[in-house]
Protein backbone atom coordinates (compact mmCIF):
# COMPACT_ATOMS: atom_id res chain seq x y z
CA UNK A 1 0.00 0.00 0.00
CA UNK A 2 1.11 3.61 -0.46
CA UNK A 3 0.46 6.91 1.25
CA UNK A 4 -3.06 7.08 -0.21
CA UNK A 5 -4.03 3.91 1.62
CA UNK A 6 -2.53 5.18 4.85
CA UNK A 7 -4.51 8.41 4.56
CA UNK A 8 -7.66 6.52 3.67
CA UNK A 9 -7.16 4.35 6.70
CA UNK A 10 -6.76 7.35 8.92
CA UNK A 11 -9.90 8.84 7.47
CA UNK A 12 -11.83 5.75 8.45
CA UNK A 13 -10.47 6.04 11.97
CA UNK A 14 -12.68 9.05 12.69
CA UNK A 15 -10.41 11.41 10.81
CA UNK A 16 -7.78 11.04 13.49
CA UNK A 17 -4.93 12.88 11.99
CA UNK A 18 -7.06 15.44 10.22
CA UNK A 19 -5.06 15.06 7.01
CA UNK A 20 -6.80 17.78 5.13
CA UNK A 21 -5.65 21.12 3.87
CA UNK A 22 -4.70 23.29 6.78
CA UNK A 23 -5.24 20.46 9.23
CA UNK A 24 -4.75 21.68 12.75
CA UNK A 25 -2.84 24.67 13.98
CA UNK A 26 0.79 24.58 15.06
CA UNK A 27 1.14 24.85 18.77
CA UNK A 28 4.19 25.73 20.82
CA UNK A 29 5.42 23.59 23.66
CA UNK A 30 2.75 23.56 26.35
CA UNK A 31 3.76 24.70 29.84
CA UNK A 32 1.86 23.62 32.90
CA UNK A 33 0.67 27.05 33.98
CA UNK A 34 -2.72 28.64 34.14
CA UNK A 35 -3.40 29.70 30.58
CA UNK A 36 -6.47 30.59 28.68
CA UNK A 37 -9.87 29.71 30.09
CA UNK A 38 -11.43 26.34 29.27
CA UNK A 39 -13.92 26.02 26.46
CA UNK A 40 -16.83 25.86 28.82
CA UNK A 41 -17.72 22.26 27.98
CA UNK A 42 -20.76 20.45 29.28
CA UNK A 43 -21.13 19.83 32.98
CA UNK A 44 -20.03 16.30 33.80
CA UNK A 45 -22.63 15.90 36.48
CA UNK A 46 -26.12 17.19 36.90
CA UNK A 47 -26.49 18.85 40.26
CA UNK A 48 -29.10 20.93 41.96
CA UNK A 49 -26.41 22.59 44.01
CA UNK A 50 -24.56 25.61 42.73
CA UNK A 51 -21.10 24.21 43.60
CA UNK A 52 -19.99 27.83 44.19
CA UNK A 53 -16.78 28.22 46.20
CA UNK A 54 -16.67 30.81 48.99
CA UNK A 55 -14.25 33.68 48.55
CA UNK A 56 -11.09 33.01 50.55
CA UNK A 57 -11.58 29.24 50.34
CA UNK A 58 -8.85 26.78 49.38
CA UNK A 59 -9.37 26.98 45.64
CA UNK A 60 -9.79 30.75 45.72
CA UNK A 61 -6.33 31.03 47.30
CA UNK A 62 -4.41 28.15 45.73
CA UNK A 63 -5.60 28.48 42.17
CA UNK A 64 -6.09 32.20 42.15
CA UNK A 65 -9.49 32.55 40.52
CA UNK A 66 -12.29 34.80 41.74
CA UNK A 67 -15.68 33.50 42.80
CA UNK A 68 -18.89 35.06 44.07
CA UNK A 69 -20.58 33.69 47.17
CA UNK A 70 -24.32 33.42 47.55
CA UNK A 71 -23.95 34.05 51.26
CA UNK A 72 -22.08 36.59 53.33
CA UNK A 73 -21.94 34.14 56.26
CA UNK A 74 -18.39 32.96 55.71
CA UNK A 75 -16.75 30.46 58.04
CA UNK A 76 -14.01 32.26 60.05
CA UNK A 77 -12.06 29.02 60.39
CA UNK A 78 -12.09 28.56 56.63
CA UNK A 79 -10.83 32.12 56.22
CA UNK A 80 -7.92 31.47 58.59
CA UNK A 81 -7.04 28.20 56.87
CA UNK A 82 -7.18 29.82 53.45
CA UNK A 83 -4.86 32.58 54.56
CA UNK A 84 -2.33 29.95 55.60
CA UNK A 85 -2.62 28.16 52.28
CA UNK A 86 -2.13 31.41 50.40
CA UNK A 87 1.45 31.63 51.65
CA UNK A 88 2.32 28.07 50.63
CA UNK A 89 3.90 26.90 47.40
CA UNK A 90 2.73 23.82 45.52
CA UNK A 91 5.59 21.89 47.13
CA UNK A 92 4.38 22.66 50.65
CA UNK A 93 0.70 21.81 50.29
CA UNK A 94 -0.32 19.52 53.11
CA UNK A 95 -2.00 16.14 52.56
CA UNK A 96 -5.38 17.50 53.65
CA UNK A 97 -5.14 20.22 51.00
CA UNK A 98 -4.55 17.64 48.27
CA UNK A 99 -7.51 15.64 49.57
CA UNK A 100 -9.71 18.73 49.48
CA UNK A 101 -8.63 19.48 45.92
CA UNK A 102 -9.52 15.95 44.80
CA UNK A 103 -12.95 16.26 46.46
CA UNK A 104 -13.55 19.58 44.77
CA UNK A 105 -12.49 18.17 41.41
CA UNK A 106 -15.12 15.46 41.72
CA UNK A 107 -17.92 17.67 42.99
CA UNK A 108 -17.59 20.90 41.03
CA UNK A 109 -20.02 21.30 38.12
CA UNK A 110 -18.03 24.31 36.87
CA UNK A 111 -15.58 23.50 34.02
CA UNK A 112 -13.43 26.53 34.85
CA UNK A 113 -13.10 25.39 38.46
CA UNK A 114 -12.22 21.86 37.40
CA UNK A 115 -9.58 23.20 35.02
CA UNK A 116 -7.98 25.26 37.78
CA UNK A 117 -8.05 22.35 40.22
CA UNK A 118 -6.27 20.19 37.64
CA UNK A 119 -3.65 22.89 37.09
CA UNK A 120 -3.02 23.08 40.84
CA UNK A 121 -2.85 19.30 41.21
CA UNK A 122 -0.55 19.11 38.20
CA UNK A 123 1.82 21.65 39.71
CA UNK A 124 1.75 19.83 43.03
CA UNK A 125 2.45 16.53 41.25
CA UNK A 126 5.83 17.84 40.14
CA UNK A 127 7.07 16.89 43.62
CA UNK A 128 7.71 13.27 44.61
CA UNK A 129 6.03 13.52 47.99
CA UNK A 130 2.81 14.71 46.38
CA UNK A 131 3.01 12.04 43.67
CA UNK A 132 2.94 9.42 46.41
CA UNK A 133 0.19 11.14 48.38
CA UNK A 134 -2.07 11.55 45.37
CA UNK A 135 -1.67 7.86 44.57
CA UNK A 136 -2.49 6.88 48.15
CA UNK A 137 -5.59 9.10 48.09
CA UNK A 138 -6.85 7.39 44.92
CA UNK A 139 -6.17 10.59 43.05
CA UNK A 140 -4.66 9.00 39.94
CA UNK A 141 -7.95 7.37 38.95
CA UNK A 142 -9.93 10.46 39.95
CA UNK A 143 -7.78 12.67 37.72
CA UNK A 144 -7.68 10.16 34.85
CA UNK A 145 -11.47 10.11 34.88
CA UNK A 146 -11.37 13.54 33.24
CA UNK A 147 -9.68 12.21 30.09
CA UNK A 148 -13.22 11.98 28.72
CA UNK A 149 -14.35 15.42 29.86
CA UNK A 150 -16.25 17.34 27.14
CA UNK A 151 -13.82 20.27 27.46
CA UNK A 152 -10.64 19.86 25.42
CA UNK A 153 -8.83 22.26 27.78
CA UNK A 154 -9.73 20.09 30.76
CA UNK A 155 -8.47 17.02 28.89
CA UNK A 156 -5.19 18.82 28.23
CA UNK A 157 -4.80 19.74 31.91
CA UNK A 158 -5.67 16.17 32.88
CA UNK A 159 -2.90 14.85 30.62
CA UNK A 160 -0.45 17.40 32.00
CA UNK A 161 -1.22 16.35 35.58
CA UNK A 162 -0.92 12.66 34.66
CA UNK A 163 2.36 13.41 32.92
CA UNK A 164 3.87 14.72 36.16
CA UNK A 165 2.36 11.86 38.13
CA UNK A 166 3.86 9.34 35.68
CA UNK A 167 7.37 10.42 36.67
CA UNK A 168 6.81 8.06 39.60
CA UNK A 169 7.38 4.37 38.74
CA UNK A 170 4.78 3.21 41.28
CA UNK A 171 2.24 5.53 39.70
CA UNK A 172 2.93 4.06 36.27
CA UNK A 173 1.52 0.74 37.47
CA UNK A 174 -1.85 2.42 37.94
CA UNK A 175 -1.65 4.69 34.92
CA UNK A 176 -0.86 1.93 32.40
CA UNK A 177 -4.54 1.03 32.09
CA UNK A 178 -5.19 4.43 30.53
CA UNK A 179 -2.74 3.95 27.64
CA UNK A 180 -5.54 2.90 25.23
CA UNK A 181 -7.54 6.02 26.17
CA UNK A 182 -4.49 8.23 25.61
CA UNK A 183 -3.90 6.61 22.21
CA UNK A 184 -7.51 7.27 21.32
CA UNK A 185 -7.12 10.93 22.25
CA UNK A 186 -4.16 11.17 19.87
CA UNK A 187 -6.22 9.49 17.17
CA UNK A 188 -9.27 11.70 17.62
CA UNK A 189 -7.56 15.07 18.09
CA UNK A 190 -6.57 17.58 15.38
CA UNK A 191 -2.99 17.33 14.14
CA UNK A 192 -0.54 19.49 16.09
CA UNK A 193 -3.08 20.18 18.83
CA UNK A 194 -2.25 20.68 22.51
CA UNK A 195 -4.13 17.45 23.19
CA UNK A 196 -1.83 15.42 20.94
CA UNK A 197 1.28 17.00 22.41
CA UNK A 198 0.19 16.43 26.01
CA UNK A 199 -0.80 12.83 25.24
CA UNK A 200 2.53 12.09 23.56
CA UNK A 201 4.43 13.52 26.52
CA UNK A 202 2.59 11.16 28.83
CA UNK A 203 3.36 8.21 26.53
CA UNK A 204 7.02 9.23 26.50
CA UNK A 205 7.20 8.84 30.28
CA UNK A 206 5.25 5.59 30.24
CA UNK A 207 7.58 4.13 27.58
CA UNK A 208 10.87 4.98 29.30
CA UNK A 209 11.06 1.48 30.79
CA UNK A 210 10.00 -1.72 29.06
CA UNK A 211 7.36 -2.49 31.70
CA UNK A 212 4.42 -1.13 29.71
CA UNK A 213 5.79 -0.71 26.19
CA UNK A 214 3.89 -3.75 24.95
CA UNK A 215 0.66 -1.83 25.51
CA UNK A 216 1.67 0.56 22.73
CA UNK A 217 2.78 -1.92 20.07
CA UNK A 218 -0.55 -1.84 18.24
CA UNK A 219 -0.22 1.91 17.74
CA UNK A 220 3.05 1.96 15.79
CA UNK A 221 1.26 2.73 12.50
CA UNK A 222 -0.58 5.60 14.18
CA UNK A 223 2.70 7.09 15.41
CA UNK A 224 4.44 6.67 12.05
CA UNK A 225 1.53 8.29 10.24
CA UNK A 226 1.49 11.20 12.66
CA UNK A 227 5.23 11.61 12.17
CA UNK A 228 4.88 12.50 8.48
CA UNK A 229 2.08 15.06 8.86
CA UNK A 230 2.89 16.89 12.10
CA UNK A 231 5.02 19.88 12.92
CA UNK A 232 8.52 19.77 14.41
CA UNK A 233 7.38 19.89 18.04
CA UNK A 234 5.10 16.90 17.61
CA UNK A 235 7.59 15.03 15.43
CA UNK A 236 10.17 15.22 18.21
CA UNK A 237 7.67 13.88 20.75
CA UNK A 238 6.55 11.06 18.44
CA UNK A 239 10.16 10.07 17.86
CA UNK A 240 10.89 10.03 21.58
CA UNK A 241 8.20 7.37 21.95
CA UNK A 242 9.39 5.43 18.88
CA UNK A 243 13.01 5.46 20.03
CA UNK A 244 11.93 4.19 23.45
CA UNK A 245 9.85 1.39 21.95
CA UNK A 246 12.50 0.38 19.42
CA UNK A 247 15.02 -0.09 22.21
CA UNK A 248 13.03 -3.14 23.33
CA UNK A 249 14.06 -6.25 21.32
CA UNK A 250 10.81 -7.98 22.30
CA UNK A 251 8.81 -5.39 20.35
CA UNK A 252 10.93 -5.36 17.22
CA UNK A 253 8.86 -7.90 15.29
CA UNK A 254 5.74 -5.78 15.82
CA UNK A 255 7.54 -2.57 14.90
CA UNK A 256 9.08 -3.71 11.61
CA UNK A 257 5.81 -5.30 10.48
CA UNK A 258 3.80 -2.14 11.14
CA UNK A 259 2.35 -0.33 8.15
CA UNK A 260 4.41 2.77 7.37
CA UNK A 261 3.79 5.64 4.94
CA UNK A 262 6.25 5.64 2.04
CA UNK A 263 6.73 9.38 2.56
CA UNK A 264 8.56 8.59 5.81
CA UNK A 265 11.71 8.35 3.71
CA UNK A 266 11.39 12.02 2.76
CA UNK A 267 12.25 13.06 6.31
CA UNK A 268 15.82 11.81 5.84
CA UNK A 269 16.83 15.06 4.24
CA UNK A 270 19.03 18.04 4.98
CA UNK A 271 15.94 20.26 5.11
CA UNK A 272 14.54 18.32 8.07
CA UNK A 273 15.07 19.87 11.48
CA UNK A 274 18.32 18.66 13.04
CA UNK A 275 16.50 17.68 16.24
CA UNK A 276 14.06 15.55 14.25
CA UNK A 277 16.73 14.12 11.96
CA UNK A 278 18.93 13.00 14.84
CA UNK A 279 16.08 11.12 16.46
CA UNK A 280 15.19 9.52 13.13
CA UNK A 281 18.76 8.27 12.85
CA UNK A 282 18.65 6.89 16.41
CA UNK A 283 15.40 5.14 15.53
CA UNK A 284 16.93 3.56 12.42
CA UNK A 285 19.97 2.56 14.47
CA UNK A 286 17.71 0.67 16.87
CA UNK A 287 15.89 -0.99 13.97
CA UNK A 288 19.13 -2.14 12.37
CA UNK A 289 20.19 -3.83 15.57
CA UNK A 290 17.41 -6.32 14.85
CA UNK A 291 18.43 -9.29 12.74
CA UNK A 292 15.57 -11.23 11.14
CA UNK A 293 15.94 -14.79 9.96
CA UNK A 294 16.02 -15.27 6.17
CA UNK A 295 12.50 -16.70 6.32
CA UNK A 296 11.10 -13.75 8.26
CA UNK A 297 12.85 -11.23 6.02
CA UNK A 298 11.42 -12.90 2.92
CA UNK A 299 7.92 -12.79 4.39
CA UNK A 300 8.31 -9.10 5.23
CA UNK A 301 9.33 -8.28 1.66
CA UNK A 302 5.91 -9.31 0.49
CA UNK A 303 4.46 -6.38 2.41
CA UNK A 304 5.67 -3.33 0.55
CA UNK A 305 4.01 -0.96 3.01
CA UNK A 306 5.76 -2.40 6.07
CA UNK A 307 8.32 -0.38 8.01
CA UNK A 308 10.83 -3.09 7.13
CA UNK A 309 10.46 -2.42 3.40
CA UNK A 310 10.39 1.35 3.81
CA UNK A 311 13.54 1.63 5.95
CA UNK A 312 15.41 -1.67 6.21
CA UNK A 313 15.10 -3.76 3.07
CA UNK A 314 17.84 -3.66 0.43
CA UNK A 315 15.35 -1.99 -1.89
CA UNK A 316 14.75 0.90 0.54
CA UNK A 317 15.56 4.40 -0.72
CA UNK A 318 17.21 5.02 2.64
CA UNK A 319 20.39 3.40 1.30
CA UNK A 320 20.59 6.16 -1.29
CA UNK A 321 19.66 9.01 1.02
CA UNK A 322 21.98 8.29 3.94
CA UNK A 323 25.28 9.02 2.10
CA UNK A 324 23.90 12.43 1.12
CA UNK A 325 23.62 13.33 4.80
CA UNK A 326 27.37 12.98 5.29
CA UNK A 327 27.60 16.58 4.11
CA UNK A 328 25.12 17.78 6.75
CA UNK A 329 26.41 20.84 8.69
CA UNK A 330 25.70 19.23 12.07
CA UNK A 331 28.58 17.08 13.34
CA UNK A 332 26.39 14.75 15.37
CA UNK A 333 24.20 14.05 12.35
CA UNK A 334 27.28 13.16 10.34
CA UNK A 335 28.55 10.92 13.14
CA UNK A 336 25.26 9.03 13.34
CA UNK A 337 25.06 8.66 9.55
CA UNK A 338 28.64 7.34 9.40
CA UNK A 339 27.76 4.83 12.12
CA UNK A 340 24.78 3.59 10.11
CA UNK A 341 26.87 3.25 6.95
CA UNK A 342 29.55 1.10 8.59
Amino acid sequence: MGDDNVIARLGSMKALLGIVAGAGASYGIYKLVVGRAGDGGVNRRKSAKSGTIQPGSLMDKVSGFKVVSKSDNLDPCAETESSDILSKSAASLEPRHLSMLLSLLQSSPNPEERRNVLVTLGNAAAFTVNQDLLREFGGLHIIAGFLSDPSSEIRVQTLNALNNLSMNICNQEQLKIYIPSVMQLIEMSPVNSDLQLAALRLLTNLSVTDNHQHLMKNSITLLLSLLVVSNEVLQIQVLKVLVNLSSNPDLMDDIVQAQAPASLILLFDGCTSTSVLLRLLFFVGNLRAWRPSAQVAEALRTRQDSLYCVLLDNSSQLHRKLPLLLSHPDEEVKTQVARLLT
